[in-house]
């Protein structure tokens, strides 16, 4: 019996996590690099039960045929679109969730992003690590009295209202839903996209919001404007994102990307007016730990012959 944890991109499953109970009854190869096509097939080919984390590698149907011994993939939270569904029922393999992550873990990390780009904290570190001070810095700027517009204001964004609301800054919001919006209040698409000093996006990726900011919407945010990323990558056109940050109409402060990791190469890098982070908004030592002790589990309960936490 072989089980195989991919994406461990940071290192941090052993650290996290108690893995002896699983390895007491099955082998357990943890692999950190990306891998993607023959590469992943390859890797997986003699694997009984895989744990991807969240949706970093997805699985189509062509790449589920190649793994003819898979009986589980265990989940870490609840999400499935990047698995090919039909596929994944018609070979009867299983499918467990964990837990999954609280909103104050991204909505903490979206209030970090912007104080970082608004207060320099990373141009400052950056200044410190190349051996200088304070020269090209710049200056920061305060948040008390400006705007933040939040873009699909649920628990996460909410959250972030919260705290926004703590900073003595306005906050606009909107939502296709017509609930109320605690904490903020409810503005049109448009007017949040001129009105907002800050624009923050926490909308779940699906075909009505892919590509919901492009090269139009973003040409009415405010000269200087912030745009802060930190739900999914293609919720915004990356072409017009890249022509709008070069042109200096806006700036961004970004965790997650429309490529994942982002390519070395990557014109997003190159960028002044960008503060970028590895899509660490939910990598928190609780958070993580609780996604592997839950597979863990669902995967013991599997091996005993009694799946846990059944799709």
């Amino acid at each position: 019996m072989k089980i195989t944890v991919l994406d461990d991109w940071a290192g941090v499953a052993e650290e996290v996590a108690d893995w002896a109970p699983l390895r007491a009854r099955a082998e357990v190869a943890i692999l950190r690099e990306p891998r993607r096509g023959a590469a992943l097939i390859d890797a997986l080919k003699d694997s009984d039960a895989v744990l991807p984390m969240r949706e970093r590698t997805s699985f189509d149907a062509a790449t589920l045929a190649a793994l003819p011994r898979l009986k589980l993939i265990a989940l870490t939270g609840n999400t499935t679109r990047h698995l090919d569904l039909p596929t994944v029922a018609a070979r009867g393999i299983t499918l467990c969730w964990s837990g999954t992550y609280h909103p104050e873990e991204t909505a903490e990390f979206a209030l970090g992003l912007i104080l970082s780009a608004e207060k320099g904290i990373g141009r400052g570190e950056a200044a410190i690590a190349r051996g200088g001070f304070m020269q090209g810095t710049g200056l920061g700027r305060r948040l008390k009295g400006l705007t933040l517009g939040v873009l699909g204001p649920g628990h996460i964004g909410g959250r972030l209202a919260r705290m926004a609301h703590a900073m003595e800054m306005e906050v606009i919001g909107w939502s296709r839903g017509q609930a109320p919006l605690p904490g903020l209040t409810r503005a049109p698409f448009g007017e949040v996209l001129e009105r907002s000093d800050i624009l923050s996006l926490h909308l779940p990726l699906n075909d009505r919001t892919r590509g919901l900011l492009g090269a139009a919407e973003l040409a009415r945010m405010k000269p200087g404007a912030l745009l802060v990323n930190t739900a999914r990558g293609p919720l915004i056109r990356e072409p017009a994102l890249i022509d709008a940050l070069q042109r200096g109409h806006i700036r961004a402060a970004l965790d997650v990307y429309d490529t994942e990791p982002l390519p070395p190469d990557h014109p997003l890098r190159r960028l002044p007016n960008v503060t970028l982070t590895p899509h660490l908004g939910y990598a928190t030592r609780e958070c993580m730990g609780m996604f592997y002790r839950d597979c863990i589990e669902n995967l013991l309960a599997w091996l005993d012959g009694r799946p846990n936490r059944v799709l």
